[in-house]
């Protein structure tokens, strides 16, 4: 029996298992992957309070030194379900153990948003890829595409221009969600093209991906792109369905909860990307971890 069972270890779980600890409670962690979360394939930190720069890797290991320090428990089982027992939350696995705890923290952040087009799933591993620190380097010297307008998508075309002939940047749009200082760095580099107003229709390739087709919004005109790699960042979807008999989702999957991180359930609480929010970042994932492990040790007392 555990005061406090926190289901994610990204920087929402990890800083809340911090907080509870420090407090005085007694946590476990339930991660499904590995600790730290998406953050762990962000080359470079540069606007988290404090620190000038750090690698999303140095700062994922850091807060696990952290709060394994503090004497936080991590076991690797991804949670299915919630069941409340006289008061006790019991959290359930795939691996069919139960955990049981005082509190509930669900911090499970988000995945990768696929496009959604034909073979894609098929393709993954074999040119389409939603991680460019991961795979960047299979595809030195060679063209490649990144999909998206927002940071991710700036920041992975960034490092792939580094390595790759070519890197086109598909967007639907002709403005960019992304920080203006990342897209002006970006439009330094010599080997990226910007196909804007455009959306990704198909994948082009047998045994692997050899070119995508875009079609430009306002003309409609088809253009094929020869590419070894496609990397795709349109965006993050959460993974919390398995919560539904817990807590209350919104039309988009995420847990309904205010600034306190509570859910309408007593006992149960969320924290970070897989909560209803406006702003998902670094620094609101942490506050939220924070939050919600205060509000659950004074619950518990």
């Amino acid at each position: 029996m555990k005061d406090l069972i926190i289901i994610g270890a990204g920087p929402a779980g990890l800083t809340a298992a911090v907080y509870a600890l420090r407090a005085g409670r007694s946590v476990l962690l339930l991660e499904a992957k590995n600790y730290g979360g998406q953050i762990v394939n962000t080359p470079e930190i540069e606007n988290y309070p404090g620190l000038k720069s750090v690698s999303g890797f140095d700062f994922a290991q850091a807060l696990y030194e952290q709060a394994t320090g503090f004497g936080a428990e991590l076991v690797y089982e991804k949670a299915c379900g919630i069941e409340d027992r006289n008061g006790i939350k019991a959290v359930l696995t795939e691996s069919g153990h139960e955990y049981e705890g005082r509190a509930v923290i669900i911090a499970t952040g988000a995945k990768n948003r696929p496009l959604g087009l034909p073979r894609e799933e098929e393709l993954i591993g074999r040119g389409i890829s939603y991680c460019a620190t991961c795979d960047g380097m299979f595809f030195r010297k060679k063209d490649v595409a990144v999909c998206g307008g927002g940071n991710t998508a700036l920041e992975d075309a960034f490092f792939l221009s580094n390595y790759c002939n070519k890197v086109y940047v598909i967007h639907r749009r002709d403005e960019f969600r992304g920080s203006a200082k990342d897209l002006e760095k970006l439009k330094t580099r010599p080997n990226v093209e910007f196909v804007l107003n455009a959306n990704v229709t198909d994948l082009i390739g047998d045994a692997k991906l050899t070119a995508v087709e875009v079609t430009d919004k306002l003309t409609g005109e088809k253009r094929e792109i020869p590419v070894s790699g496609l990397f795709v960042a349109i965006g993050q979807i959460p993974d919390n369905l398995a919560f539904t008999g817990v807590a209350k989702l919104d039309g988009s999957g995420y847990i309904e909860a205010g600034e306190d991180c509570r859910t309408g359930t007593p006992g149960v609480y969320t924290a970070g990307d897989c909560r209803t929010k406006e702003v998902r970042q670094l620094t609101t994932a942490a506050a939220d971890g924070a939050v919600a492990a205060l509000a659950a040790s004074s619950g518990l007392e």
